[in-house]
């Protein structure tokens, strides 16, 4: 069997063989025709080899010609969705993540900076990013911060489940003006964050911008992640943190997403990746 990698994975192969026909003068080969359908799942085809098949005649020479079983198998892959609701005398999280989404984003969490914030994790990802959050903002941002990481880290465990299959690496540096954010992370199954962001004011907007090295530590500490995060260049705060989850969810999304090579196997040496 031959693996066929399509260029949209929205797409489903299906294979027709034209009959061919034969005389003394021509001979024409059988052509394999592949016409696509949209699907909704995520399909992994294999279609069989080519065949060499032969054809003569009491007058012709042994001509050999080329034919295709139109057999397919189709696997098609489930979205991955993790749902999370954490109450605590804080705060009353919610939050659902599709992996396999188109990158439609819907948080409210009373902190506007933080919205926008999600709103580029989902655009960039490709992810279904829903996150409902109240909290005590009256105090400060930080435990709903807190809390809304949590919560995106551990509903991005559950979606993962055991990890088959996955690119695990992903790394990935964003531009926004003249700031530039390098971020490289492992869905290793262990939580460490290494942040290098210099942040030139206290905070942006009403947003205290040392919450966001808070955020990114919480996402590592629930989902099991390896996460380096580098500033290479900026001067300006906004820019600074939004290069920054735009280029996180380029790198999760480069490393959430599945390897065909790897044929569902886990992607480690150990034989599995664990969140310990």
């Amino acid at each position: 069997m031959e693996l066929l990698s399509l260029p949209n994975p929205s797409f489903i192969a299906h294979v027709t063989n034209p009959s061919s026909s034969s005389s003394l003068k021509q001979q024409t080969p059988s052509v394999a025709v592949l016409h696509l359908q949209p699907i909704n799942k995520h399909p992994l085809i294999s279609i069989n080899q080519m065949k060499p098949t032969t054809a003569c005649n009491a007058t012709s020479s042994v001509t050999t010609h080329h034919s295709v079983d139109p057999t397919i198998v189709v696997k098609e892959v489930e979205d991955r969705i993790g749902s999370v609701k954490r109450v605590t005398n804080e705060t009353n999280v919610e939050v659902e993540l599709n992996l396999d989404g188109v990158g439609t984003p819907d948080s409210n969490t009373g902190i506007p900076f933080l919205d926008h914030m999600l709103d580029q994790l989902a655009s960039h990802g490709l992810f279904d990013v829903h996150v409902k959050a109240v909290g005590d903002i009256h105090i400060d941002d930080h435990h709903t911060n807190e809390d809304v990481a949590l919560a995106i880290g551990t509903a991005l465990l559950n979606a993962l489940g055991d990890r088959k299959g996955i690119n695990r690496f992903g790394d990935f540096t964003a531009p926004l003006d003249e700031a530039l954010i390098h971020v490289t992370l492992d869905l290793s199954g262990r939580p460490h964050l290494n942040y290098d962001l210099q942040i030139p004011t206290e905070r942006v907007g009403t947003y205290d911008t040392q919450l966001v090295e808070h955020f990114f530590q919480s996402v590592v500490n629930t989902s099991g992640m390896t996460l380096h995060i580098r500033q290479l260049a900026g001067k300006n705060s906004h820019h600074i943190i939004e290069a920054t989850f735009k280029a996180f969810a380029r790198a999760l999304r480069q490393a959430t997403e599945y390897d065909p090579r790897r044929r569902g196997t886990v992607p480690s040496s150990k034989g599995v990746l664990s969140r310990s």
